[in-house]
């Protein structure tokens, strides 16, 4: 009970009361314990609680003299002054009115929420009553995708999706469907906007539609400038509303961990679904430059026994009571494939267990890795170039990818060629020269290992693809082969994007069978599991390289994503192996 009720429920039963003739009466207030009830006697043994409703309590009795005490806290009764009683009497009467006030608010509050709930009931029930039924004098409807809308102009077709966007206006429902492969605008008239579940439509609920679809009058707009005007329409799965309506679930301030909780949800977006459709186009793509370049497709083991990029970044597991790793590239299995299969490549997943939480780092990711024999290192650096330039060309002139690249990267441009080169040596030099420290804080020298940041501002200022050529042995993997005539470095290279860093990382491979049991031997790594891979060298030994190109690195460069992890599908990092 509410206190406005409350005390007009007081006032009602105070009025009906039948009091015995007049005598004295005597009222007790206790704070502490009291009650302010219309049955509370007010004796000692049963006191009100307020003065204020003791006040109003000897107005409405029948009485000779009243007396009111007030207890005290040290527990004993004291007469409450008429001044005190006259001012809680009034502050009373004020309360009251405001409180009828209040009831008669509340009552006609109630009464208008009813005629809204019976109207809400007739409309609903006016709603459930409409039937839809398909016109059999219509042309049978052609079941299409939302890509083949504009070959059926004019033409009576059923179209299925999820409402992307929806808006409502008098006799009118504008739906957006989305199936994957396009976007749709959808009309409904007539009947159609009235019934239920027109009327309870939300975003992502799947529906089939049936209509005709007809180009747009000058100054409308919707996608590929047509709309279908529906005549028939069903729902097929109904999305919730409310708190678990998707626009609550998504919205633009949605903080980075539970856009990647809800990554199921995300993908359904505009940019991360364009960002997907590109990569789906840059992998046809390479794979197209490889076909064309004669490089042959190869699928080599994900479970392995050796490492290739060190030991702590590998992710260990037992494999059938034996010790094994998640592969953290191929390349040591498609240098083996040489000698039968010619020059080859692989795009499969490498895992990596590098604990760093940079923008550029997965623990998975899609590794485009190749191998190529009797080439110089210069080939090498050729072939790169070639790839990348070969696979950017496809790509950007693709209608359907083409348009998706230009709308997250309106300024991207394809690189000139040739590629600049500068080595290690030379990058050392640039960065001191440009007064950019390493990690302690100290001008770089040589033999230092550029740190990500370092590298990344050298190549956002010089603004252009850089080949990084030449690094120390000592920072680089025991299989890279050195440089005749400098022992220091290795034929090794890293190619540099602005934006992103690093995307590639090569070398030519050690073909001497001496100095690849010497690269075992200074890293600290036992041969003898490598037995497959020494056999290279033993059995028609030549030179070979090759490389590794990060596939979610290459798409943060073409799609100017900040990070890595908006290009994978379901992204893995340290930490994140949800959902």
């Amino acid at each position: 009970m509410t206190e406005a009720t409350h005390l007009a429920d007081s006032t009602a039963a105070m009025s009906l009361r039948t009091d015995p003739p007049a005598v004295d009466v005597y009222i007790f207030v206790d704070e502490a314990t009291g009650v302010d009830e219309t049955t509370t006697s007010g004796w000692e043994t049963e006191p009100f609680k307020s003065l204020e409703f003791a006040a109003y309590h000897t107005d409405t009795t029948n009485k000779a003299n009243t007396y009111i005490f007030k207890q005290r806290k040290e527990g004993k009764w004291e007469d409450a002054t008429s001044t005190a009683v006259k001012k809680a009497k009034k502050g009373y009467e004020v309360a009251l009115r405001k409180a009828v006030k209040q009831v008669e608010a509340a009552a006609r509050l109630e009464e208008e929420e009813k005629k809204r709930e019976a109207s809400r009931l007739a409309a609903e029930r006016e709603a459930k009553s409409i039937v839809l039924n398909q016109d059999p004098s219509l042309p049978q409807a052609k079941p299409i995708k939302l890509r083949d809308t504009i070959a059926f102009r004019g033409k009576r077709v059923k179209v299925n999706g999820w409402v992307h966007r929806l808006r409502s206006q008098k006799g009118m429902t504008f739906i957006e469907l989305r199936d994957g492969t396009g976007y749709l605008q959808c009309v409904l008239t007539g009947d159609l906007p009235k019934t239920w579940d027109a009327q309870n439509l939300t975003l992502e609920t799947s529906l089939s539609i049936w209509g005709v679809i007809a180009p747009l009058p000058e100054g409308k707009t919707a996608p590929d400038n047509h709309e279908l005007a529906a005549d028939f329409f069903e729902v097929i799965g109904q999305a919730p509303s409310g708190d678990e309506a998707f626009s609550n679930r998504i919205t633009k301030d949605t903080g980075a961990d539970l856009k990647a909780d809800l990554r199921h949800l995300v993908l359904r977006g505009e940019v991360a679904s364009a960002v997907l459709k590109v990569r789906a186009g840059v992998l046809r793509a390479f794979r197209k430059s490889y076909e064309d370049m004669g490089l042959l497709e190869v699928t080599p083991p994900c479970m392995v026994q050796t490492q290739v990029e060190g030991g702590s970044t590998l992710f260990a597991f037992d494999y059938y009571g034996e010790k094994a790793y998640l592969t953290q590239s191929s390349q040591l299995y498609l240098e083996t494939c040489l000698p039968a299969l010619g020059d080859v490549f692989c795009i499969q997943e490498s895992f990596r267990a590098e604990k760093s939480l940079t923008r550029r780092h997965l623990s998975e990711y899609t590794h485009i890795e190749a191998e190529l024999a009797f080439i110089t290192f210069d080939d090498l650096l050729s072939h790169l170039e070639e790839l990348m330039c070969r696979t950017l060309e496809t790509v950007l002139t693709d209608p359907k990818v083409a348009p998706l690249i230009k709308e997250l990267n309106p300024t991207f441009e394809a690189p000139a060629r040739p590629f600049l080169r500068m080595t290690y040596e030379d990058a050392i030099q640039w960065l001191v020269e440009h007064q950019i420290p390493n990690d302690e804080g100290e001008p770089h020298k040589f033999g230092d290992d550029i740190a990500e940041a370092a590298e990344r501002r050298m190549t956002d200022t010089i603004g252009k693809p850089i080949f990084l050529t030449k690094f120390p042995v000592e920072i680089k993997a025991f299989y890279m082969k050195k440089v005749d005539g400098d022992p220091r470095v290795t034929e090794s290279v890293d190619c540099l994007m602005p934006g992103v860093g690093e995307i590639v990382g090569g070398s030519m491979r050690m073909d001497d069978l001496e100095e690849l049991m010497g690269g075992y031997k200074r890293e600290g790594i036992g041969a003898e599991p490598y037995y497959w891979f020494t056999d290279q060298r033993k059995y028609g030994t030549t030179p070979h390289g090759g490389y590794g190109l990060g596939l979610e690195r290459f798409l943060a460069w073409l799609c100017a994503r900040y990070t890595v992890r908006d290009c994978s599908l379901y992204p893995r990092w340290t930490g994140r192996c949800t959902p």
